[in-house]
């Protein structure tokens, strides 16, 4: 410190009195001075530093690229800020790196060159810009449409990439339009009404579902999730807009599928008597799947708002799972009923293949591995390494599978689903043996009716057509689906797949 001669005591008294980290140093790249924040700053003890060379203050792979920069700016001489559009770092005494700015100071004392930096260490804004970058990203490159607009203006301040490539404009161009503009059920005195009446009433959020209007003048149908919030001190709205074009086509579209099969169960109720109660069943069960999932989505959905703290993510991620798994088993359902649309037009087109039989018993039990109950276990077949099979290798897993979640889902816990392969001329035949509920004598014969569900497996979930879809396929390519089974004892199934495709197929 002593190099400063005179000057000392008051850099002293100057440099003790700032935050940042203050170091001086000569012409030889030795630390001739530095403040208590630098010490600390870097985790040395007081006045280790002096004495120092510079670079034990610089990470090892920037120190050759700094000897140069340093030489250039003790010629240029001029006060500014070190690296200029890069991210800097600096090197604590236990080897940490850091990212920092420096401002330069070029002087001059008893004829001996000095350069004075003050390092400031900016791990933490670092963190937030970062923190920042990622969520913005996420709002920008979500496929849903996010407006964020003037509570009292409604004019729009932004916009993310997915509302204007849906919406056709431009982010310039929405800036000068509110949601009226995009809505034309709405006008702005209407849509101002709907506002201030909702959120007057100290309701945090509001959704609805409504028509959006694209700059060509085309309309799509959206679900509006909205909700008041603050932009420093401005009141701000923020929407959420999902598009539903596909879940209004799915919507027309399984209402037609419950309306033509509605009228297909009437004319059977008049034949047979003994189906005389399936209508009902059938409603009940659609009414049924659908209102427990969504039940689960809009539950899950509420309480996601109220956890807004950071410590709560785990909260939201367990909320954000089950509206996951549900929607999962909604679009599953839908594709059921899709599958048997295509069925009944005759648009399924199968695509075959060679593969081993032990890559999709292997995909399956692994599959089915995730759905075990506590104790029970799946027996793998023997010896099917060497069976190849020329097959529509989709079409077999979703059979297999079927059967094997099915099995699953009606044996108790502790029980053993057994899969077994055997060959009988120019078949493969795979057995799945359960020691579950089994099926009811008089109900056997509907088992593979489209909606049937046995009496005794009405509190499971399921919508009585993935059986029905998987015989029909495999019927379809020369292959069946037989099963035998005594109630409260158990049931095998058995897959029959010809080793060679049909010749209308090949």
């Amino acid at each position: 410190m002593d190099v400063l001669g005179k000057s000392s005591d008051i850099f002293r008294l100057l440099s003790e009195s700032v935050s940042e980290g203050m170091l001086v140093v000569n012409d030889k790249q030795i630390i001739a001075a530095a403040n208590g924040s630098a010490h600390a700053m870097f985790g040395y003890a007081k006045n280790e530093l002096v004495g120092k060379p510079l670079d034990i203050l610089i990470p090892w792979n920037y120190r050759k690229a700094h000897s140069g920069h340093f030489n250039g700016f003790t010629k240029g001489a001029e006060k500014r800020q070190m690296g200029r559009g890069r991210t800097l770092y600096g090197c604590k005494k236990n080897g940490e790196e850091f990212p920092v700015e420096a401002g330069l100071n070029p002087l001059e004392l008893f004829d001996t060159k000095y350069v004075m930096a003050l390092v400031t260490d900016i791990t933490e804004r670092k963190k937030s810009e970062e923190a920042l970058s990622h969520w913005y990203q996420i709002f920008n490159e979500s496929l849903n449409e996010i407006y964020v607009f003037d509570a009292t203006t409604f004019k729009f301040i932004n916009v993310n990439y997915g509302a204007q490539m849906n919406t056709g404009y431009s982010l310039e161009e929405l800036r000068n339009l509110t949601p009226a503009d995009i809505k034309p059920d709405f006008d702005e005195a209407s849509f101002k009404t709907l506002l201030v009446n909702h959120f007057d009433g100290q309701e945090p959020k509001l959704e609805f579902e409504t028509i959006h209007q694209r700059k060509d003048g085309s309309t799509y149908p959206v679900e509006v999730h909205l909700e008041l919030s603050n932009i420093g001190d401005r009141k701000v709205y923020v929407a959420f807009i999902l598009d539903i074009t596909e879940r209004k086509a799915y919507t027309e579209n399984l209402e037609r599928t419950v309306a033509e099969r509605t009228v297909q169960l009437e004319e059977a109720l008049a034949a047979e008597k003994e189906l005389g109660e399936l209508k009902t069943k059938f409603l009940s069960l659609v009414s049924h799947e659908f209102k427990t999932p969504l039940s689960s989505i809009l539950t899950s959905t509420t309480l996601l708002t109220k956890y807004t703290k950071t410590e709560q993510q785990q909260n939201r991620d367990k909320h954000l799972h089950t509206i996951k798994s549900k929607v999962k088993y909604l679009d599953n359902i839908l594709n059921d009923f899709l599958s048997v649309e295509r069925l009944e037009s005759g648009k399924v087109k199968y695509i075959y293949s060679t593969f081993p039989l032990s890559k999709v018993v292997n995909e399956v039990v692994y599959d089915s591995n995730m759905l075990l109950k506590d104790g029970q276990r799946i027996l793998y077949p023997q010896d099917i390494d060497e069976i190849i099979l020329e097959f529509d290798e989709k079409i077999l897993e979703l059979a297999l599978s079927n059967l094997v979640h099915n099995a699953i889902k009606y044996s108790p816990e502790h029980k053993v689903i057994d899969i077994r392969v055997s060959k009988e001329k120019q078949f493969i035949f795979l057995h799945i043996i359960d020691k579950g509920i089994g099926i009811p004598l008089a109900e056997q014969k509907f088992i593979f009716e489209r909606y049937f569900r046995a009496g005794n497996a009405l509190l499971n979930q399921g919508t009585g057509i993935g059986l029905n879809i998987a015989k029909r396929h495999l019927e379809n390519l020369g292959g069946d689906i037989t099963f035998k089974s005594i109630e409260n004892t158990g049931t095998e199934f058995k897959i029959k797949v010809p080793l060679q495709p049909l010749k209308s197929e090949s």
